[in-house]
């Protein structure tokens, strides 16, 4: 680059206000959204507004000790991610700064210092790379030329980058490679490019797909009150609203641990310290129950605690998302889970306030709809380019899961109520749940699914026939919300009159609802056995209660008491079945069901004529 090209590329700083900064002297030369740097204290930043006399831009570090007239570069391109391998097992900032590396790197202190340039993937570590092309091979977008074992559980694609397209000049032998070393060659015409392993790819930008799939999968997460009440589908949004201490970051990391997506992105923005040091130490920890291997070889960090510069914030859950696109376009089912996007909005917030822009609703900038529908809509199952697979489509799919956090727990505020209008479920978390100590506290009265409907085939393939009660998971999830439901009518009259004065079958409503809160929708996290629970033994544990409640109601019209149903002793058997059987033990649970049912028949038999006089 010639001297004249650098003068024009640099200016100066005129204006610091905060975390924003003015630059007089590159307005004619950058574009929204490219990156500028800070010459002496190396501070990147991004161009947000450009005006005819200056620009301004938003630093993604503290702007201290900064001077009016220092130098700023222009970098010529958008923030963007560095996509390869490398990338799983990794811990990152919000603009992708590898934190151990970047922490190795600083001399001392328990503080990352400002302008710490790294790359996000190592330049000097080896992989092995198998390729599956070979020369004169014509390939085009999303074409997959070799393959790199990442992990023990994720291979990983190299793929054909946006735009190429041509006959494969050459390619490399297996064998190892770094990620900068030369991989293959395309040529098009007379023009011929280089790569390696590296894709670069901007966060605000969509990555391209063939066209978008219809939903038919849900992703299993384990958690009963989820995958029967309120389902989500592979490729789905999830909002999980809840105030201080309702266990949001429980259930993130309970759906990391456990959730059936292959890659895991969990994004950390504006989360305390200590809380991302905790979960930090736990995923490295934890071993991947499917496979037994550690579950940070499938999974990607981004830590963004509440003290690091907002506009780093607000860039870490488009990261996530960024990262999230590149594994789903090698075929892969991924769960971005961001924790949490109240404090993500709140730094638009700060951002607005900064730039003096007229707040709309308590504060919040008046494009914070677009904002929030922006990251959400970037989910979904799509038809991914590249190759047919043996004559089919290939498909990925990217479910966002995003908590919430209102204060004081109110779901009114604009943050809670406009995520609302953009995600299709919505798990509730209610505070006198979670001080009663019922976990998971999702409100079963104020949270929704809307995707029970897509996936009712995918439940009817795997449902349990039992002759007793013929019905399927749509069903079975139908009964169980008529249930809590009609507790939920009864309440009032119960605090009236009293349970004991109410007709039987009202009280016998109250036993199962009772029945179903206590053995069916408390779940212990830190439980071996609890922690998660299959499809199987799901539905197994919901047909008993349900078939208790049936065979309930026949005794009832028979005129048998409400106490000789709440002695039987399947009913404390159904309430440990929960923490008791394992998953691969279902003959447990048809042992409780044929229990059952000779108790019933014991009960007619032995008290049915004394009833009837």
């Amino acid at each position: 680059m010639n001297e004249t090209n650098e003068k024009i590329k640099s200016g100066y700083i005129s204006s610091i206000n905060g975390s924003l900064i003015e630059i007089k002297g590159l307005e004619n030369y950058v574009r929204l959204n490219d990156l500028i740097k800070e010459s002496k204290h190396k501070i990147l930043g991004e161009v947000i507004q450009i005006y005819s006399d200056h620009v301004t831009a938003q630093c993604f570090e503290n702007t201290s000790n900064l001077k009016l007239n220092e130098e700023v570069i222009s970098l010529q391109e958008p923030l963007s991610m560095e996509l390869g391998p490398g990338l799983l097992g990794n811990i990152f900032d919000g603009i992708q700064r590898p934190l151990e590396a970047t922490f190795l790197s600083a001399e001392g202190g328990g503080f990352l210092k400002r302008g710490v340039d790294l790359p996000a993937l190592s330049r000097t570590k080896n992989w092995h790379f198998k390729p599956v092309k070979k020369i004169n091979d014509y390939v085009s977008t999303g074409y997959v030329v070799g393959t790199v074992q990442e992990t023990e559980l994720i291979e990983h694609k190299i793929m054909i980058p946006l735009g190429i397209s041509g006959k494969i000049t050459y390619i490399a032998k297996e064998g190892e490679y770094k990620v900068i070393d030369e991989i293959y060659r395309v040529k098009n015409g007379s023009k011929e490019k280089s790569f390696n392993m590296i894709q670069k790819w901007p966060i605000t930008k969509n990555r391209p797909y063939k066209e978008r799939g219809f939903p038919n999968e849900p992703l299993i997460t384990g958690m009963r009150v989820i995958d029967l009440l309120f389902p989500i589908v592979k490729g789905g949004t999830v909002a999980v609203p809840g105030g201080f201490g309702t266990g949001k970051t429980v259930i993130q990391q309970s759906l990391a641990k456990w959730c059936d997506a292959d890659i895991i992105i969990f994004v950390g923005c504006g989360e305390r310290g200590n809380e991302i040091a905790d979960v930090l130490k736990q995923f490295s920890e934890i071993t991947d129950p499917k496979s037994g291997r550690p579950l940070l070889e499938r999974i990607v960090i981004l830590a963004n605690t509440s003290n690091m510069p907002v506009s780093a914030r607000e860039a870490s859950i488009f990261s996530g998302v960024t990262i999230g696109e590149y594994y789903r376009d090698m075929g892969y089912d991924v769960a971005v889970l961001a924790d949490s996007t109240s404090r993500w909005a709140e730094s638009l917030r700060e951002i607005s306030g900064l730039l003096e822009e007229m707040p709309a609703e308590e504060g919040y900038p008046a494009y914070l709809p677009s904002k929030i529908s922006g990251f959400y809509e970037r989910a979904g199952v799509v038809k991914i380019l590249g190759e047919k697979d043996s004559g089919k489509e290939k498909f990925g799919s990217i479910t966002i899961i995003g908590s919430v956090s209102p204060p004081s727990g109110d779901f009114s505020e604009p943050v809670t109520s406009t995520t609302k209008r953009f995600v299709q479920a919505f798990w509730a978390l209610d505070a006198s749940l979670a001080y009663s100590k019922h976990y998971p506290a999702i409100n079963w009265l104020n949270s929704y699914s809307k995707y029970p409907e897509f996936i009712s085939d995918w439940w009817f393939e795997r449902d349990i026939y039992w002759p007793e009660i013929d019905i399927d998971w749509y069903e079975c999830r139908k009964q169980i919300n008529s249930i809590l439901s009609q507790e939920n009518e009864l309440k009032n009259v119960t605090q009236l009159v009293g349970e004991e004065n109410l007709p039987e079958n009202q009280q016998f409503i109250l036993f199962i609802s009772k029945l179903i809160r206590n053995g069916l929708l408390i779940q212990n996290a830190f439980d071996s056995i609890d922690c998660f629970t299959d499809v199987k033994k799901l539905i197994g544990i919901v047909k008993l209660i349900l078939l208790l409640f049936k065979e309930g109601k026949e005794l009832l019209k028979q005129s048998f008491l409400i106490e000789d149903i709440k002695e039987l002793d399947v009913v404390n058997d159904i309430l440990r079945t929960c923490r008791s059987v394992p998953n691969n033990n279902f003959d447990q649970i048809e042992k409780l069901r044929k229990k059952m049912l000779h108790e019933i028949e014991s009960l007619k038999l032995t008290y049915g004529v004394l009833r009837k006089k």
